[in-house]
């Protein structure tokens, strides 16, 4: 029976890469890195945008409180408009 071989006699690293494996490596590398920028660009806008919302709502929710309720509250009246037949 054969025994298995002792951690220390396996190998560290890995196997070389041939051209073309490290050519789409580099490749992949690359649009990874890419898409990872286009991401936090991305996250960094929607929290921007999100902010000003936020901040826009605030606004308004304090002009609205401002108003006394009488103004809040009353509709608009409509006027009726006559046929014309």
């Amino acid at each position: 029976m054969s025994r298995p071989l002792p951690a220390s006699a396996l190998p560290v690293s890995r196997p070389t890469l041939t051209r073309l494996e490290t050519k789409a490596e580099a490749i992949s590398r690359a649009a990874m890195e890419t898409i990872h920028q286009e991401v936090v660009r991305r996250e960094a806008k929607t929290a921007q945008l999100r902010a000003a919302r936020l901040a826009k709502e605030a606004a308004e929710r304090a002009v609205t409180a401002a108003k006394p309720p009488a103004a809040r509250s009353a509709p608009a009246a409509k006027r009726k408009v006559a046929s014309a037949r």
